[in-house]
């Protein structure tokens, strides 16, 4: 009697850890896969972006709350320099031109973060904001 039982837990165990090996040598191809592709795509969108002298922040929607709040709290220059870009990429794209045809050796920082940071913070205030009034929706 107790020899099936043990077989079947064996079985079981086996199974399992199968199952488990599976999972994380999947998961560990998925990572890599969309390391890869994640690395194409900031490539793609990092060459789109300097052709009109953008930064990734810049494609931020402004009327979003956390956005909208952020950009107040900005320096002044921060905010002189995001509407120089957004003017400049406007006035290229009109002209169907690239930045490189007028400043060939400008030196772009695509990538930087100047809001992110308070972006990131004023989210998260918010999601604790809302979890401590859960109790109020009830």
């Amino acid at each position: 009697g107790d020899q099936p039982t043990n077989a079947t837990q064996f079985n079981s165990n086996n199974t399992a850890e199968n199952t488990t090996n599976n999972t994380m040598a999947l998961r560990m191809v998925y990572d890599k896969a969309m390391g890869f592709v994640a690395k194409q795509y900031t490539a793609i969108l990092g060459n789109q972006l300097s052709q009109y002298g953008l930064r990734y922040e810049d494609l931020l929607i402004e009327e979003e709350a956390p956005v909208k709040e952020a950009l107040s709290l900005a320096s002044p220059d921060v905010l002189t320099a995001r509407t120089r870009r957004l003017k400049r990429a406007i006035d290229l794209s009109y002209k169907r031109k690239s930045l490189q045809d007028y400043a060939p050796d400008m030196q772009l920082d695509t990538f930087k973060t100047e809001i992110m940071s308070d972006i990131q913070k004023i989210k998260a205030r918010d999601q604790e904001y809302a979890q401590l009034n859960a109790h109020n929706k009830m």
